[in-house]
């Protein structure tokens, strides 16, 4: 069943949505502390990210947007591995904390990779410093995203644990 969440995030991934609200860190949160193998917790996500990234890039954006960083997979995957931190202990303490965490270390990873890789910022410390203050807009949609997205899923999934018992030995 967690499988199927990817699918339902990466279309309201796909649907229009205000820069960086969207639920791929829960997607990745979710899937790092609910999938049974810790390979497919990476893995899928992984995949469904770069598919829908072509394809929004392709057919929502003309091509006009660059569809794959490296920066953004690397904190995407970051935020699936403190979701292995939730494994077997998912509390509402948990899952709001892993995701704070994730979407600091979302907005400090992908910001930084920005400063880095591209020629919009200098390369120095008030470069870094503009970098990050020209991010905070962003960060505010990703961590109102995040931590709405991730009572959305873990809220869900444990409703339906709780009322088909089938599905919680299914994990």
């Amino acid at each position: 069943m967690p499988y199927l969440y990817v699918v339902g995030a990466i279309v309201l991934r796909l649907l229009p949505h205000p820069w960086n609200l969207s639920p791929l860190g829960a997607m990745f949160l979710f899937s790092g502390a609910t999938f049974r193998s810790k390979r497919d917790s990476l893995l899928v996500p992984m995949a469904a990210l770069l598919v829908s990234d072509f394809a929004a890039s392709r057919f929502l954006h003309g091509a006009t947007v660059a569809w794959f960083s490296p920066w953004k997979c690397a904190a995407f995957l970051l935020i699936a591995l403190i979701g292995w931190a939730l494994r077997d202990r998912i509390t509402l303490g948990g899952v709001l904390g892993a995701s704070m965490t994730g979407a600091v270390a979302f907005f400090l990873i992908t910001n930084f990779g920005v400063w880095a890789s591209w020629t919009m910022y200098p390369p120095t410390w008030s470069g870094l410093v503009a970098c990050y203050t020209a991010g905070l807009p962003f960060f505010r949609e990703t961590l109102v995203g995040d931590l709405g997205y991730s009572a959305l899923l873990f809220g869900s999934y444990e409703w339906l644990r709780r009322r088909r018992p089938a599905l919680a030995a299914a994990r």
